[in-house]
């Protein structure tokens, strides 16, 4: 992985060099193309210069005097000079043997156009030279008169070469920039495929079973260390949701134990006393069939136990207050049974946040609780307090047991106060545990309270027992308050 990433590093250093380099060379070959023909128009003009009075005079001695001068400029600077006059005959060259004197050059394009006085340049394959030649043509004037022409040509190869040579310097650049791309290159990515390498290693034991696999989040790129944390992040929930089952298991395989092998003594015990004692019989199946119903019962606390502890369903607006009255009205009937009086305290509204009816599960299980342990002609009071502790009004003697859950800043509290025989501060604490009976001897499996933990973590709720004097127990739910509760109490402060 390291070598292929070091690859594509380079890989996209060469293409942003060819993508630079390519039109670069153009530009270079045509800035020097541009510079010796400028360099060139700029003597043939000194050269022509220095020729007027030679042409005007058209003397022998001034022409001896005119190929010294275009010899010197050849040896200086490389062009080839010719100096012709109006007739487009040359009087004047450059050449060691100067067997091109008196040759005729008037059919040359760039003779011809000088001659007419334009300024004259370009390119042209010379057959005599067998060469592409660059050159320059210009006119030699007195006032308006034309008297001559002077051309220099070069060989258009030292441009060529001229270009060549920079981009040979070029090369070495952009060979050093690749040389150094491989070298960050191979750097970077060993950097990040050792991360990688780790951070594989570490799916590889945790898919192995190791749970306590852990990333280094702490060193490496940016995005390395996100997905650093959200490996961990994924790691603990899955160590989470794998005790959650494991601790599920364990639970219901020790509570079915019991209740399973009671209803299988009572059903034997049963079948032997069937062709003896029917009566008998019975009354064991009668047994039997209690037994059945209170293991249906297990099965189901934990089925919605185990339900309850998946993703978080999402919240919406509830009306405790309400809810509460309501619920109350449908325990009326079992309170005048029980010999309890059961009655509602509270605003007659307390907006609130929470998943879709656990709110009326956790009062019914308070409520049925109560109800459980309340001697006649007792009271069972369901409150309503908005604004959490600041509004309540219960007694100085309540004595707080262990709460479930992180209280909201602003809160609906949800209160179910009995006059049963109350509980320690030790068994508050571990009310809510899964299984956890106040006495052996009572019905009920043990997840009631369990249950309504589960709920109010799933709506961002906290829960609690408390003790009351002189006896009693007051079970309490607390709610996020509803945000548009929040903003009109906001509204109202301001």
């Amino acid at each position: 992985m390291t070598w292929r990433l070091m690859a594509a590093f380079i890989s996209v250093t060469l293409l942003m060099l060819l993508v630079q380099d390519v039109p670069l060379s153009n530009y270079l070959r045509t800035v020097e193309r541009d510079r010796i023909v400028t360099s060139l128009e700029r003597d043939a003009f000194v050269l022509a210069g220095r020729s007027e009075e030679a042409l005007e005079s058209a003397t022998t001695t001034d022409d001896v005097a005119l190929t010294e001068l275009a010899r010197t400029y050849r040896d200086a600077g490389g062009a080839r000079v010719v100096i012709v006059n109006t007739a487009g005959t040359a009087i004047a060259t450059s050449d060691d043997d100067q067997s091109s004197i008196g040759s005729e050059y008037a059919s040359r394009p760039e003779i011809a156009g000088s001659l007419g006085g334009d300024i004259m340049s370009g390119s042209r394959y010379s057959d005599t030279l067998q060469l592409q030649l660059l050159y320059v043509t210009v006119p030699v004037l007195s006032g308006d008169q034309v008297f001559g022409a002077v051309r220099l040509t070069y060989p258009e190869q030292v441009v060529n070469d001229a270009v060549n040579d920079q981009l040979r310097l070029l090369g070495i650049v952009a060979l050093t920039t690749v040389l150094l791309a491989g070298v960050v290159g191979y750097i970077f990515s060993s950097s990040v495929t050792r991360r990688l390498k780790l951070l594989k290693d570490a799916t590889e034991r945790l898919s192995g079973g190791d749970l306590t696999a852990r990333a280094d989040e702490t060193s490496g790129a940016p995005e390395v260390r996100s997905l650093s944390r959200s490996f961990n992040d994924m790691a603990e929930r899955l160590d989470t949701l794998l005790q959650e089952q494991r601790r599920f298991a364990a639970d219901a395989s020790h509570q079915l134990r019991t209740p399973l092998t009671a209803l299988r003594l009572k059903l034997e015990r049963a079948g032997d006393l069937m062709p003896t004692d029917p009566a008998g019989a019975a009354v064991r199946l009668a047994a039997a069939e209690a037994e059945a119903d209170r293991l249906g019962s297990i099965v189901e606390g934990l089925l919605l136990l185990s339900r309850t502890e998946g993703q978080p369903a999402p919240l919406v607006h509830v009306d405790l207050a309400k809810m509460a009255r309501e619920r109350v009205e449908q325990w009326q009937a079992l309170a005048q049974e029980s010999f309890v009086t059961l009655r509602y305290d509270g605003p007659a509204t307390a907006p609130a946040s929470a998943v879709a009816t656990t709110a009326e599960q956790i009062l019914d299980n308070y409520v049925d609780n109560a109800l459980s342990v309340s001697p006649d002609n007792s009271t069972i009071v369901v409150r309503v307090t908005v604004n959490g502790p600041t509004a309540r009004s219960a007694t100085r003697a309540d004595r707080p047991g262990r709460s479930h859950g992180a209280a909201p800043s602003e809160t609906v509290r949800l209160e179910v106060l009995d006059e049963g025989p109350g509980l320690s501060l030790e068994d508050c604490s571990r009310a809510f545990d899964r299984f956890w009976r106040a006495r052996s001897d009572t019905a009920g499996s043990g997840l009631g309270l369990a249950i309504v933990a589960q709920l109010a973590k799933a709506s961002r709720a906290t829960v609690a027992l408390t003790r009351r004097d002189p006896c009693g127990i007051i079970a309490s739910a607390t709610f996020s308050t509803a945000p548009e509760s929040q903003a009109t109490s906001n509204a109202k402060n301001r």
